[in-house]
């Protein structure tokens, strides 16, 4: 007698044994496949080209591409080595990204456990541990000073909803102070206040310093002493000057005006620098009294008040800038809107 056997166990009529054979199995000695196996809804190949997608942590069919089963665990290594790169050492082990700004030296960090519930403290050597641990694992008073400052400007950032490159410009600037020993004896906010006007410069995003005043409540005076004493250190070329037509974007976007009447503002802000009644009036002003313009041109009035509350201005400086607008509207308005629009709409004051 033979018997056909399975090669693989899916694959049946491959082999033949024969009776005498240690491999044959009785009829009565046979017994059900319990075993489970996943295969391809799609395919139902008996035999499944399945592959394990680590990365999406998914299991897809070779054959179709058809997601079978996803969420898997990765039981590879949870680590990598670097044995074979340029270094010498070979680490079993690695942190977090390195930080170029703070250097290896923060990359990693450990944390003793505090009293039970969370609370903090602890109770016989624990304490002491903790102690230890906090004072030798925070380096010196300046590392502590950095990482604090670190900390405040990523706060102030994320709060005025600035970009990470201007958090990152700030505290590459805060380092450069610290590291070079700019400013001795300038206390530690009005810098950061400092570093964040400086990084909004160059990034092309203007905040006034009153703005900035509010966020990081230090004096106008102060954080105005350590920009002019900040500045000739850095270069005045890597700084770039604020306008009042850099301010209008954001200026007529929170009074809800129109692309249309925006972009005459900003035209009418770069003609008013012929204007010689207003050479000596901040950018911030100009702007407030061109879009005070604008908005009778346009007949969508915006009152002072509000263009105030928006601009940081008062209503008197916004009245006076625009008094010389008005009496300089010919040669600031641009030719088409004279066209198109009735200049002697405008309000005298």
């Amino acid at each position: 007698a033979t018997q056909q056997l399975p090669s693989d166990g899916f694959r049946p009529n491959v082999q033949t044994v024969r009776a005498d054979s240690p491999y044959f199995i009785a009829p009565n000695q046979q017994k059900a496949d319990l075993n489970l196996r996943v295969i391809c809804p799609n395919c139902r190949d008996p035999i499944p080209n399945l592959v394990e997608d680590y990365t999406q942590g998914d299991l897809v069919c070779g054959n179709c591409g058809l997601v079978v089963g996803d969420r898997i665990i990765d039981t590879r290594s949870e680590w990598r080595t670097f044995s074979n790169d340029e270094g010498g050492d070979d680490p079993s082990r690695v942190g977090a990204a390195a930080d170029a700004i703070l250097g290896a030296a923060h990359q990693l960090d450990t944390v003793i456990a505090g009293a039970p519930g969370g609370r903090p403290g602890g109770f016989g050597d624990k304490v002491d541990l903790n102690r230890a641990h906090s004072k030798s694992s925070s380096g010196g008073k300046a590392e502590r000073n950095i990482i604090a400052a670190f900390n405040e400007i990523q706060i102030m950032t994320e709060h005025m909803g600035l970009p990470r490159s201007i958090s990152d410009i700030a505290k590459q600037l805060y380092k450069r102070v610290e590291d070079e020993k700019l400013l001795r004896g300038k206390t530690q906010d009005a810098i950061v206040a400092v570093c964040i006007k400086i990084a909004c410069s160059q990034e092309n995003v203007p905040r006034t310093f009153k703005e900035i005043c509010e966020l990081t409540k230090v004096p106008k005076k102060e954080v105005g002493r350590v920009f002019k004493a900040l500045v000739p250190l850095l270069g005045k070329s890597s700084i770039r000057g604020m306008t009042s037509a850099d301010l209008m974007p954001r200026f007529c976007s929170n009074l809800n005006m129109k692309v249309e009447s925006q972009n005459a503002a900003v035209s009418i802000a770069r003609r008013s620098r012929e204007v010689s009644g207003l050479s000596g009036k901040s950018p911030v002003s100009i702007a407030a009294a061109c879009i005070y313009l604008v908005s009778h041109l346009f007949g969508n009035p915006k009152s002072a008040k509000d263009i105030s509350m928006v601009a940081g201005v008062s209503e008197v400086t916004i009245k006076q800038a625009y008094k010389f607008l008005y009496e300089a509207r010919t040669k600031v308005i641009p030719e088409d809107l004279q066209k198109t629009k009735n200049i002697d709409r405008l309000p005298q004051n």
